[in-house]
């Protein structure tokens, strides 16, 4: 066998040939399975003596020669190897020529023909197969990754299509929307010349329009760089370093058999001197087969002539711009400066991290090799993993480094530095609890969990979708006064009308400028309050002087069915309804007694003692839980709510309550009662006391006679029972529909759950859920 000049590189050599090389390496794997058999079977026939062996023999030349070429050159050569064989294939023979010769075994070297040489090769094979499906699981990730980069290629040049088709049409309509050779149209053309004056909506537009154009156009752009990049990785990177890596799987197998055989040929040394010399010659023959020789012959016998597969290039619209180069407009920087700030702010860490994965490879190969020249103790197969995972690794960094220096480098020869200067807003994440607006586009951030960005400095919020088209001109760290003052001025610039047009504008760009009412913001959150900013973001957010004693009111036009998504907007509560009293009265007032109906006996810290009818005031009334909080002489404390009886108010003796309009309010004695009356507080299905009836739903009841009937004792229900929450309206309302609830001011419900930011509280009286505004209901 010839010595091995140079050894070759499948990755440098072969290129784009990973099925070709992962089925040579596999057939290899799998031939390991066929010499560990052999070793049992002439273990078996070792005992019979030399009768086998003849046998043996000439059935493995006869294995040998149906899988000798694709052992050597694999299963679809491109040069047919004729006779020739591989190294492995001769160091094979050889080894059957000995076993062929071998006349007498014993039953030592039978058992340890099992225990030192099949066993090894079965578990190496398991170990070597699983090594190598995870190369097809890595190689299947670079085409699954090739084909995303592919694929998300040609959907950003379909939004770039879709972008210009759209800008296109818009123009066309514009254009095609005027027949000035008729009557009717002249006059409508007329009326639009007279609505150019009202340029808020047009320049909207068109500054919408213009900037969506140029920032898909240059996404597009820069998808072409990055895919290009990946591509040239992973044809002269990535697919060649995982054909190294077979290949060096394949050696390392062929390095372990040529152990094993070694083992194999010195324990039949020791056992058997009569064949020393056959052995002998035996073991010269191993050595030389080097584990790059079997490489070398497969990659003479399959290198093709291989192409790089062509660029990507820039394909112009058919209906739009047709030129290949980047928009450096100052709208189109605004895009550019802060994807070029991210990516620059990356790169210098995925640089560090790929350059120290990098070093780790290149150590742990290093330790690889000591392990192969028997300078490392180390097991090879774990060494080979390991470095399998950390090129694997060191892949992932190399990405996305590929990807920020791409985007740096496209950024920079277009527009040059633009982050030189620029006074970036210090954005976090955030998730927007009351309702917000962008003060980029001036939108309302939307969602079940609205989510965007909001500068730590500056106040300045926006949607996820616009951070990177906010313009760097972060003022700096502000006060909350002054982030109030920046949030109205940003607002109001998000909805100002901009100046008019001369008389010098072209036929295009009034294209580009017309108003589309289908593109324009609509009017539809009108009485929404934005509570960051305190402000109404609506047009028409000025109310004439007449109707500024208006209260507002919510919006039911928008208030949805139970069970169906709601976007209600913000109820404020009617400033004028809201009665004036003073606290004296209302002290006196709102002082309910009661009397105990049962003795009750305290049994725990927080409980009072008290006698069987005894008076007592009722300081808190039952919340659900069945215990009352009362006050019996200087004594404070729980007693149950069923062993209470509610004695009827004193008439009020306070002057009457008059509202902010002046008119005469309802009497103090129905506005100021706790307590609502039976109809008025139904039991509630949310009650965590199940059948104990608390003083709320017990109040006296009259018979024929007039006379009180009372219930007999009832066993006080436990302590630490789940409480409800209540709430008491404080204005007359009328439902909508029916997913609402009618209120009566002072009327009392159970609440279900609290406004989550739209507006609306849930509520439950007499069976019934519903919504009621929650600015309306107050917790009781």
């Amino acid at each position: 066998m010839a010595e091995v000049d140079v050894a070759p590189h499948f990755g440098a050599e072969l290129k784009d040939g990973f099925k070709p090389v992962n089925s040579w390496v596999a057939n290899g794997i799998s031939w390991l399975d066929d010499v560990q058999q052999f070793y049992r079977d002439r273990s078996a026939i070792e005992r019979e003596y030399s009768q086998k062996l003849a046998g043996l023999a000439r059935k493995y030349f006869e294995k040998k020669a149906k899988r000798q070429s694709s052992l050597s050159v694999g299963d679809n050569p491109v040069v047919t190897p004729g006779s020739l064989e591989s190294a492995s294939m001769t160091t094979w023979a050889t080894q059957l020529s000995v076993v062929e010769q071998t006349a007498a075994e014993h039953e030592k070297f039978s058992t340890q023909l099992i225990a030192s040489l099949a066993d090894p090769l079965k578990h190496s094979q398991n170990r070597y197969e699983e090594l190598r499906k995870l190369h097809i699981e890595y190689a299947g990730k670079l085409e699954k990754e090739r084909d995303s980069s592919y694929g998300e290629l040609k959907k950003v040049k379909g939004k770039y299509d879709n972008v210009c088709q759209e800008v296109e049409n818009r123009r066309k309509k514009t254009d095609t929307s005027f027949d000035h050779g008729k009557a009717k149209a002249q006059g409508a053309y007329h009326q639009q010349l007279s609505d150019m004056h009202d340029m808020k909506a047009r320049t909207l537009s068109m500054r919408g329009s213009r900037f969506w154009l140029m920032a898909e156009q240059n996404t597009y752009l820069i998808a072409i760089n990055v895919t290009n990049k990946q591509k040239e990785k992973y044809y002269h990177e990535y697919v060649p370093e995982l054909l190294d890596s077979l290949q060096d799987l394949s050696e390392t197998r062929v390095a372990k058999l040529n152990s094993l055989w070694m083992l194999g040929s010195q324990i039949e040394t020791s056992t058997l001197s009569q064949r020393t010399n056959l052995l002998q010659h035996l073991s010269s023959e191993i050595p030389r087969n080097n584990p790059t020789l079997d490489s070398m012959m497969f990659a003479r016998h399959n290198t093709t002539n291989w192409q790089d597969p062509p660029d990507f290039y820039f394909e112009p619209s058919p209906v739009w711009l047709d030129e290949a180069t980047m928009a450096t407009d100052e709208t189109a920087k605004v895009f550019l400066r802060n994807l070029l700030t991210r990516s620059k702010g990356s790169l210098g860490e995925l640089r560090r991290e790929s350059d120290a994965k990098h070093r780790e490879v290149d150590n742990a190969r290093r330790v690889r090799q000591n392990v192969r020249e028997g300078k490392d103790n180390r097991d090879e197969v774990e060494v080979v993993r390991s470095v399998f995972a950390l090129q694997e690794a060191a892949h992932d960094l190399e990405r996305k480094k590929i990807s920020a220096e791409v985007e740096v480098s496209t950024i920079t020869s277009a527009a040059g530095d633009l982050t030189l200067g620029a006074r970036h807003h210090n954005f976090k994440p955030t998730t927007f609890k009351i309702p917000t607006n962008c003060d980029l586009c001036g939108d309302r951030i939307w969602g079940l969990s609205a989510k965007g960005f909001d500068c730590r400095d500056c106040g300045f919020t926006c949607h996820s979708k616009c951070e990177l088209k906010v313009p760097a001109d972060c003022p700096g760290e502000q006060n909350k006064e002054q982030k109030k003052q920046l949030k109205q001025q940003r607002q109001a610039d998000a909805n100002a009308a901009p100046a008019a047009p001369t008389n010098g504008s072209t036929t295009a760009n009034r294209g580009i400028e017309a108003d589309d009412e289908d593109l324009t913001r609509s009017n539809t959150i009108n009485s929404m309050n934005t509570l960051s900013s305190g402000r109404s973001v609506s047009r028409s957010s000025v109310l004439p002087q007449n109707e500024a004693a208006e209260p507002p009111k919510p919006d039911m036009s928008s208030k949805p069915k139970i069970g169906a998504t709601r976007n209600r907007i913000v109820a404020p509560p009617p400033t004028q309804y809201i009665s004036e009293t003073s606290g004296a009265s209302g002290t006196a007032l709102n002082e309910s007694k009661g009397k105990m109906m049962y003795p009750y006996q305290e049994n725990a810290e927080g409980e009072i003692t008290v006698d069987e009818g005894q008076e007592v005031v009722i300081l808190e009334p039952d919340d659900g839980s069945g215990w009352m909080k009362v006050r019996s002489g200087p004594h404070t404390g729980l007693v149950p709510a069923t062993y209470v009886e509610a004695l009827p108010p004193s008439a009020p003796t306070s002057a009457p309550l008059t509202s902010s309009s002046g008119a005469t309010a309802t009497t103090a004695a129905s506005a100021l009662h706790p307590y609502p009356s039976q109809s008025s507080r139904p039991n509630s299905t949310h009650s965590a006391t199940g059948s104990t009836t608390s003083l709320a739903s017990t109040a006296p009841s009259t018979t024929t006679g007039g006379t009180v009937r009372k219930k007999g004792p009832a066993v006080a229900p436990k302590r630490g029972a789940k409480k409800l929450a209540y709430v008491k309206a404080l204005y007359d309302y009328e439902a909508r529909g029916e997913a609402e609830h009618s209120m009566a001011e002072g009327e009392r419900f159970v609440l279900v759950q609290k406004d989550q930011g739209d507006g609306w509280a849930e509520v439950e009286r007499g069976g019934r859920t519903a919504s009621v505004p929650a600015a309306w209901v107050k917790e009781v």
